[in-house]
C-alpha cells in the first residue's frame, strides 16, 4: 500500500485479484469516489471477490479475464489511464487449497493446474503429451530444477504404468526420483519445483507476465505507480529487467557516442523498493518467504 500510494478519488487496476484482500485496502483508500478494476483469469477467484466486494457496490468493477488483455479490458471499462496497477503473481491459498485444480503436490485431485479452467491444456494432457527430452526442458527452464533429467525419466516410466493419475500420485514420483539429500531432511517438498514449472508452461506465466508489463505501463498516466508481487526468480528477473530498461530509456548499442534513438526514460524506482518480507512476516506467514515486491512510478515522456 506504501509503494502503491493510493489517495482518494483515484483509479486503480488489480490484475490479479485472488481473494480479493489487496482489493478491499485499496478501495479503503481511494473513499469515497475511487474506482477499482478487479480482473483475474479464474472464475472462482472473481465469484468469491465480488462476494467479499459487494459493500463497495460500483466502486468495484470485476472483469474475468487474463493480465495480458490488461490493456484491452482497462480501456473496455473505462480505467485508462489509471493511477495505479497492482500484479500479485503466483497463486492464491484458495487455489492451492482446491483439491480439484491440481496445484498442489499434496491433493488426491486431477492434473490440471489451469488458472481458466475453461483455456488452455491442462497439466495431463502436457504431460501425457511431451518426450522426455521435451519434458527435461520444460523442468529445467521453469523450475530451475537440477535433477530435470532423472525427474523427466520417472515420469515417462509412470506415465507408461498409468501411474500419473493424480496431482499427491505425480508428487510421489518425483519424490522418489530425486535423491535425498545429505542430512536426510528436506527444507520443502522435491516437487515443488516440478509443480511450479508445469503451472508456469500450462499457464504461459512468463510470457503473459512480460505482455502484463508493458500494458500496464500504457495504461497507467503520469505519476501512476505500478507495484509488482513476485514468487520465483523467474518472475522476478523478468520485472528487475523491464524496470531497469524502462528506467533507462535509451536502447542505442553501448559503441554508439551518443544517442540516436532518442526513447526517453518512462519510470523511476520507488522508494524502499525492491523488498522482502521481514522475519516476523515469514514466521506468521510462511508462503510469503520467497515474496519479492518491485515498484516503479511512471514519467511523462
Amino acid at each position: 500500500m506504501q509503494a502503491l500510494a493510493p489517495r482518494p478519488g483515484s483509479l486503480h487496476v488489480d490484475g490479479t485479484l485472488g481473494g480479493g484482500g489487496h482489493a478491499v485496502r485499496i478501495l479503503e483508500a481511494i473513499a469515497p469516489d475511487g474506482r477499482l478494476l478487479g480482473i483475474d483469469a479464474d472464475p472462482e477467484a472473481i465469484e468469491r471477490a465480488a462476494r467479499r466486494l459487494a459493500p463497495f457496490g460500483a466502486r468495484a468493477v470485476l472483469r474475468q479475464a487474463n493480465f495480458e488483455d490488461l490493456a484491452e479490458v482497462a480501456s473496455a471499462s473505462g480505467f485508462v489511464p489509471a493511477d495505479g496497477l497492482l500484479l500479485d503473481l503466483g497463486l492464491s491459498s484458495h487455489q492451492l487449497a482446491d483439491a480439484t485444480r491440481g496445484f498442489s503436490f499434496g491433493a488426491h485431485g486431477p492434473l490440471d493446474m489451469r488458472f481458466d479452467p475453461s483455456r488452455g491444456e491442462p497439466a495431463a494432457a502436457l504431460l501425457d503429451r511431451l518426450d522426455e527430452r521435451e519434458l527435461a526442458e520444460v523442468l529445467r527452464r521453469y523450475g530451475e530444477e537440477p535433477f530435470a533429467g532423472r525427474i523427466a525419466r520417472a515420469i515417462v516410466a509412470a506415465r507408461s504404468r498409468g501411474a500419473l493419475g493424480s496431482a499427491d500420485a505425480l508428487a510421489e514420483v518425483v519424490e522418489r526420483a530425486v535423491p535425498a539429500p545429505p542430512s536426510g531432511r528436506r527444507r520443502v517438498h522435491p516437487a515443488t519445483r516440478v509443480f511450479q514449472a508445469l503451472r508456469i508452461a500450462v499457464n504461459r506465466e512468463l510470457e503473459v507476465l512480460e505482455i502484463a508489463l508493458s500494458a500496464g505501463l500504457q495504461i497507467l498516466r503520469p505519476g501512476g505507480r505500478m507495484v509488482v508481487l513476485t514468487y520465483h526468480s523467474l518472475e522476478d528477473r523478468i520485472v528487475k529487467r523491464f524496470f531497469a530498461a524502462e528506467r533507462r530509456g535509451c536502447v542505442c548499442p553501448p559503441e554508439l557516442p551518443v544517442c540516436v534513438c532518442g526513447r526517453a526514460p518512462r519510470v523511476r524506482p520507488v522508494a524502499g523498493t525492491p523488498a522482502t518480507p521481514s522475519a516476523a512476516e515469514v514466521t506468521a506467514n510462511p508462503r510469503s518467504r520467497s515474496a519479492r515486491l518491485r515498484a516503479a512510478e511512471r514519467l511523462a515522456a
